[in-house]
């Protein structure tokens, strides 16, 4: 990526950040709260998902099969099913029925695949009225703009702005202004249009292949309207949405909206199982309204279902992206994203979809180029993963997709590259990606020439070669390379537990090692008080840097690298204790996908977060007294997001609590940093959005005065930068002098 290409990423962030980032802030930081809300009331919450993963693996595992099951059902039900290669295909299958029937005007109900299709752009060229019938829709068909949210499109617009344009489209006798004024305008306006249809048109959250039923969840009850008022109706589904029967529903009817929205049921829940055999509405007179329209009596309604492969047979296919095909388009993912509350799916989205998901989408369905345009605003902070109802590794799809990209660069001197860099993946990767996934190449010289590395940096002209080279934002401060590592200071030191308890390998993380120093001496110092012999192997990174930049041979090669080190330490039955949860959690989670099943069980199962080590010593009988108490010291933690999100957060609660510290939690998900993005010119100023609410919780009257403290490198980077106070690790807190 250029210069001007990167100045003008930023430009499209703080301008959404400035027009739509309050509304979408507000809305999905709602949607994720009433999520937390709701699932804590549901005892099988974790059994709900495991059997909402396993209905839909077997589905994508059986798809050709239940396709051919649910056309036999929906012909025997007396509709027609039209199976579409692609967007065109549908397209023109539904317009040559819009023909075939002089249809003039089409209502649909909100259909994300629709708009994967673009239908309403296409029959309105053949001189179709097209008509949104979901209020959000209509708004922005009203407004010519395109959703930005899965599930609540005009999620970016505020009351006030939705009724400045009502009123200036519609001219109303009495000005709009209150949320229930222009819900009853909207009610009144929208009946009419849908009276006067010719074809109905809806989307389908799901179908069974059983019975033909279609599973329709919404807010509103227009998409029954659309359904059931003409007497045509088109549903339009991607072959995704096909389950075996009607009894799979039941767990995704309980998870959609506690996902999606945060409310224990949506407010329709709609099955239709078409041509539905209801009366045919006459308005103008409703008491001669009839069953069909055929003198003997029969139903004269038509149902077709065109069903969209449009990319996704090819994804099924695909063992990296065939996850995606899970997604029951909830919007979990979006809701729970710090950097997607902060811009919304304007920003953080493609051509059809947003969110974290919407990379594997729109990879499948437009392509590379359309997920290129958002892929990095996932940081891999895996908060989705446990937000998704079907637990697709959605960072990991990301992460993918990031590979692809890099290795999809032109580099016409790849050669004069490959072969001199510190990393196994192509010559063509972009130079800023490069950067920070060497970022341990860096750390090594930058400690072995400090200070003089950090004075260098430090001047005005290498921090405006590094923004205007490789886009690094003059206005984050640098991380300060120490002379002497963790690794040189541990080897210099003749003290040594005499008779241990247990034996443990402090993992040198890179920024441990060369830049946070300080903390992994005191990590030292609390584990040999509780009587533990440390252990610090020289050993290469985990290779999270370079996974966060899509590098992902090099990081499979850290990978194997690692847990050669490792493995003869896990044979002699040491622990193996990590500082950075990021390093933790590559050791938890992505070492899945690059070592042997067993060696990934060995290097997991033995491996322990510093103060989730400290609270099972404690718990097993050390010494209390040997490390720091706090004496009712006031402190405000802020945990790192995939400490969080391996459920290792309250240890460090626990253990300060226990030692006699006031521990004020951090109310807010994540501080913004991610590791290189928030370093990222592009990104800085999102960055800083999203630690915002970090720095306006710890600025209270309850924190100001308070020792802040984090468990992660991004973490302690970001709240010095927000706060400008000294920030601290939990084992600096309670290590002994």
């Amino acid at each position: 990526m250029s210069s001007p290409s990167r100045e003008a990423k930023a430009e499209k962030i703080r301008h959404l950040l400035a027009s739509e980032g309050d509304a979408v802030g507000e809305n999905t930081r709602g949607f994720n709260r009433g999520r937390y809300e709701s699932v804590a009331r549901l005892d099988n919450y974790q059994a709900l998902k495991d059997e909402a993963r396993a209905i839909k693996e077997d589905a994508i595992e059986r798809l050709p099969d239940l396709i051919d099951e649910l056309r036999e059902t929906v012909e025997a039900n007396g509709g027609t099913v039209y199976l579409a290669d692609d967007a065109a295909d549908a397209n023109r299958y539904i317009a040559s029925l819009a023909d075939e029937q002089g249809a003039e005007r089409v209502v649909k109900s909100k259909s994300m695949t629709s708009e994967e299709l673009e239908v309403n752009q296409h029959l309105e060229a053949e001189d179709v009225d097209v008509v949104e019938t979901d209020l959000g829709e209509w708004v922005l068909q009203v407004a010519d703009e395109a959703p930005s949210h899965l599930v609540a499109p005009a999620i970016h617009k505020s009351c006030a702005g939705i009724a400045e344009l009502f009123n200036a489209r519609f001219d109303p006798d009495e000005r709009l202004e209150t949320a229930e004024e222009l819900t009853a305008f909207a009610r009144d306006r929208l009946g009419d249009l849908i009276e006067d249809a010719d074809i109905g048109m809806t989307g389908a959250n799901f179908i069974t292949a059983d019975t033909g039923t279609i599973a329709l969840v919404t807010s509103e009850g227009n998409a029954r309207k659309s359904a059931v008022v003409p007497d045509t109706h088109v549903a339009v589904a991607g072959v995704e949405k096909i389950v075996p029967t009607v009894e799979d529903l039941r767990p995704f009817v309980e998870l959609i909206g506690r996902s999606g929205t945060g409310q224990d049921i949506t407010s329709y829940i709609s099955l239709l199982t078409p041509p539905v055999v209801s009366p045919t509405v006459e308005f103008d007179a409703p008491d001669e309204s009839r069953f069909g329209h055929g003198d003997d009596g029969e139903v004269d309604r038509e149902f077709h279902l065109v069903l969209i492969d449009n990319g996704r047979m090819a994804m099924r296919e695909d063992d990296q992206l065939r996850e995606t095909l899970y997604c029951i388009r909830c919007s979990a993912c979006a809701n729970s994203c710090a950097n997607f509350q902060s811009v919304g799916g304007h920003a953080f989205g493609g051509e059809t979809y947003t969110g974290g998901i919407a990379t594997g989408w729109e990879t499948g369905v437009e392509g590379l180029d359309s997920a290129a345009e958002f892929n990095d605003l996932c940081t891999g902070c895996t908060r989705c993963v446990n937000a998704c109802p079907v637990q697709i590794d959605i960072p990991w799809i990301n992460t993918v997709v990031r590979d692809r990209i890099n290795r999809g660069e032109d580099g016409e001197l790849d050669w004069l590259v490959e072969g001199l860099t510190p990393d196994a993946d192509p010559g063509g990767i972009d130079h800023q990606k490069r950067l920070f996934g060497n970022f341990e190449t860096l750390a090594k010289l930058g400690s072995a020439s400090a200070p003089l590395s950090n004075w260098v940096a430090d001047t005005r002209l290498a921090r405006t070669l590094l923004e205007r080279t490789v886009g690094v934002d003059r206005q984050r401060d640098l991380p300060r390379f120490s002379r002497e590592t963790l690794i040189d200071w541990f080897a210099d030191r003749d003290r040594t537990v005499q008779n241990p308890t247990r034996e443990a390998v402090l993992y040198p993380d890179v920024y441990t090692n060369h830049v946070q120093v300080e903390r992994g001496k005191a990590a030292v110092r609390v584990l040999e008080a509780l009587d533990v012999r440390v252990r610090i192997p020289a050993v290469r990174s985990s290779g999270r840097a370079p996974l966060s930049q899509g590098m992902i041979a090099t990081a499979e090669d850290h990978a194997h690298d690692v847990y050669g080190a490792l493995a003869e330490h896990i044979d002699a039955g040491r622990d193996i204790v990590v500082i950075e949860p990021s390093d933790l959690a590559m050791f938890d989670r992505e070492y899945e996908k690059f070592l042997p099943e067993r060696s990934y069980e060995r290097i997991s199962g033995n491996s322990y977060e510093i103060m989730e080590y400290v609270f099972g010593l404690l718990e097993q009988g050390a010494k209390r007294h040997a490390l720091s108490s706090g004496d009712g010291e006031a402190v405000a933690y802020h945990s790192h997001c995939q400490q969080r999100t391996m459920g290792l957060d309250a240890h460090t609660t626990a253990v300060l609590e226990d030692l006699g510290y006031d521990v004020l939690l951090s109310e807010v998900e994540c501080c913004g940093m991610a590791g290189s993005f928030g370093y990222k010119q592009e990104y800085y100023e999102l960055s800083m959005d999203v630690g915002s609410h970090l720095r306006d919780q710890f600025t209270t009257s309850e924190a100001c005065d308070r020792t802040v403290v984090a468990s992660g490198t991004s973490c302690l980077e970001q709240l010095d930068d927000l706060l400008r106070r000294p920030i601290r690790h939990p084992v600096e807190l309670i290590a002994p002098e």
